[in-house]
């Protein structure tokens, strides 16, 4: 296997990628030391993604995620980044009431937190945004098919098993065509790249093979140009393995199991143990045991006087 290349990745190599290769690899981050391993794994964009609510923070959903958060997350993460692209999502509300405030926050993820590009979620509604942000000089990756900042009625499905859950987008004609044209929509606003969620296959490799620019996919089959995974779920880490992704490894029942083994072991005396601990050099340890004896003498004598 090649090593990863050392050259930095930029838009204008992600570009690239759609016609000469390799496919993209994204990976979601939300903390300094994934974000290195990642990059030194040979991620092509680490992403720190509002989906940092409910995988990190213990959100209900990435309504809640604010600015605040982003911005703090992301510089985090900056610290760890290198070689990949480094792109942030702009979350709830951030973006969507006005373009003005749209250029401003991505300008602040940029500027304050390092980010070298942002992500929208939206198709004709954020058109306007886009192309605004870009215009500032600003890299803008576009998402549509199921978007997870939005609650519209028409993303969601009733399932006798998990309760509510995200609905596959584009399953007839009409609305693989709409995913078409809302994804050159926003290519012709200027975004350098798109994230596919949840479409079917047959849809995302249509709008594939008619874009110029690259599609991520996350749940959208095996044609695009390149793949998203959240990293708690590629590390296994979720209560509920999804289908769509794949998990790479079994982390959460061996965290559960170094973490029981270290209160077992704390609570016996088993850890820390002499090997664990610093030691005196001898002379000092015979020097403290007189200092400790004459103070302890002066306190006996002290008391003795009251």
């Amino acid at each position: 296997m090649n090593a990863p290349s050392a050259a930095k990745v930029t838009v204008a190599d992600l570009r690239g990628r759609k016609a000469h290769g390799p496919r993209i690899a994204m990976l979601t981050a939300y903390d300094c030391p994934t974000a290195r391993l990642q990059d030194e794994a040979g991620a092509d964009i680490v992403f720190v993604g509002d989906s940092v609510g409910t995988n990190v923070l213990g959100y209900r959903g990435p309504q809640q995620v604010t600015m605040a958060d982003m911005l703090h997350h992301t510089r985090a993460v900056r610290r760890g980044v290198d070689r990949a692209f480094l792109l942030a999502d702009m979350p709830f509300l951030s973006y969507q009431v006005a373009v003005d405030a749209a250029v401003r926050n991505a300008g602040r993820l940029v500027q304050e937190a390092e980010a070298e590009g942002v992500k929208l979620e939206g198709g004709s509604e954020v058109v306007a945004q886009t192309r605004a942000i870009v215009q500032a000089g600003m890299p803008v990756m576009g998402h549509i098919g199921y978007t997870p900042q939005t609650q519209s009625p028409d993303l969601f499905v009733h399932s006798e098993r998990r309760g509510t859950v995200p609905k596959f987008q584009a399953k007839g004609v009409r609305g693989a065509l709409h995913l078409l044209d809302e994804a050159r929509r926003l290519e012709d606003a200027g975004a350098f790249a798109l994230v596919l969620e949840m479409v079917t296959e047959e849809a995302a490799q249509a709008v594939t093979e008619r874009l110029s620019i690259p599609t991520i996919g996350i749940g959208a089959g095996r044609f695009c140009d390149g793949q998203v995974l959240t990293v708690t779920d590629l590390l296994g880490l979720n209560q509920q393995p999804l289908r769509l992704a794949r998990a790479y490894a079994d982390l959460r029942p061996a965290m559960a199991s170094a973490f029981r083994a270290y209160v077992q072991d704390v609570q016996t005396g088993a850890f820390p143990t002499a090997d664990h601990a610093q030691q005196m050099e001898p002379e000092q340890r015979l020097r403290l045991e007189q200092a400790l004896r004459e103070a302890g003498n002066a306190a006996d004598r002290a008391s003795g006087q009251v």
